[in-house]
């Protein structure tokens, strides 16, 4: 689902305001959510204790705000995230420096209000799918401070939000939120510039989630079966027919962009990325925090091109063709010696002989009455009048 940059941009600049203040509250860990972003959720029907949902997008460096309302989960809002690290692609050890990708819970025991990073919270890396292919490691975090190790690095005004958000669902009664992590908007045209990329099998899974959500906008369901994720189906039969169909449509764009040419890419970061909200700030000279290893987001977002693009064929249109073949066009001296195109040909005297005879007699008997009666039947003149004439055709055999 797309989503305007104004979004982005609005709420880092309500952030900017924040920041200074948040970072000086002795009780950080209880500071309310801005009025701003209540009055958001009000205009979606939702409160602060209703459950909440976040998504991030590592290539955007963005993660979404949603809450449940009436009728599934509304999107609230974006915040611009300050840095992540690693490629995109999903985390496997310890130390590689990977921001984790997939379907993670958190519980309020894995919210640090004490943490060194401002504020933070546990996504809960390694889960059942990390383990299952040998992922190891721990304590991947949301936090402050704008430095990644492999976690989702805000600055610290973000980051209190973020924790405000969540915190009073949890007081809600949300025994856990979900927090799903993407390599990017998976878009149809995502997927199919990057279908060339080694994790294109695991992009499928998490699209497959994606979908799910966007179709239902009800919280996944998720497991992993032999290694694989897996998504419960909706107990609402429309909503459950509503995801098959977005996941048929979605797989049929996939297919006719990469039939098209869309060209095929490999997205590499030196070590990571940042938002465009918080570079273009940091480049003006603002502040918001230490941010790790500046030097790598000039060689971020590099695409490597893997299959190039080509332009589909496009129909000539009838206006061009039909000068293309007139008998004066600039064409017409360059056709083969003896060619005569049909439309310039002599009728053939005897092409209605070389015509395949009629299936049954009273198919082909108009043509003949016809025939006979304006007196053409095989050349004879018509001397008997129309009776006369149809007998004459029939002689003729």
């Amino acid at each position: 689902m797309p989503r305007t940059i104004s979004i982005t941009l609005a709420a880092g600049l309500a952030l900017l305001v924040a920041a200074g203040p948040a970072a000086a509250q002795a009780g950080k860990a209880e500071a309310p959510i801005p009025a701003a972003t209540l009055a958001l959720m009000a205009q979606k029907g939702v409160t602060a204790a209703s459950p909440v949902l976040f998504r991030a997008y590592k290539k955007e460096s963005e993660i979404e705000v949603w809450k449940k309302g009436p009728s599934g989960y509304v999107f609230i809002k974006t915040f611009p995230i300050c840095r992540w690290s690693g490629q995109l692609g999903p985390k496997r050890k310890s130390g590689d420096r990977q921001t984790p990708e997939g379907f993670y819970t958190v519980p309020r025991r894995q919210m640090n209000p004490n943490s060194h990073y401002y504020l933070s919270f546990d996504v809960g890396y390694p889960n059942a799918y990390d383990r299952a292919h040998g992922g190891t490691g721990s304590a991947v975090m949301v936090h402050g401070i704008c430095s990644s190790m492999g976690c989702f690095a805000m600055t610290n005004g973000t980051v209190g939000e973020i924790y405000a958000i969540a915190r009073d669902a949890l007081n809600g009664g949300q025994p856990a939120f979900q927090f799903q992590s993407y390599p990017f908007r998976m878009t149809a045209e995502n997927m199919a510039r990057h279908r060339a990329d080694p994790n294109i099998a695991f992009w499928r899974e998490l699209k497959a989630g994606s979908d799910r959500f966007e179709a239902s906008r009800e919280e996944l369901q998720v497991s992993v079966v032999a290694g694989r994720y897996a998504f419960a189906a909706s107990r609402n039969p429309a909503v459950e027919a509503a995801v098959t169909t977005r996941r048929a449509v979605e797989d049929a764009r996939i297919a006719a962009l990469a039939e098209a040419g869309e060209p095929a890419v490999r997205t590499t970061y030196s070590d990571g990325g940042q938002n465009a909200f918080w570079a273009a700030f940091t480049a003006r000279g603002g502040a918001v925090g230490d941010i790790s290893r500046p030097e790598a987001l000039a060689f971020a977002g590099q695409e490597v091109v893997v299959v190039p693009g080509r332009r589909a064929a496009h129909p000539v249109p009838e206006s061009v063709w039909a000068t293309w073949v007139a008998p004066d066009s600039v064409l017409a001296p360059r056709r083969m010696a003896g060619f005569v195109p049909v439309y310039e040909r002599a009728p053939d005297p005897f092409g209605r002989l070389a015509a395949p005879l009629a299936a049954r007699y009273g198919d082909g008997l108009p043509t003949w009455v016809a025939a006979g009666l304006d007196g053409r039947a095989f050349g004879r003149p018509n001397l008997h009048g129309s009776a006369f004439g149809a007998l004459a055709a029939a002689e003729a055999l």
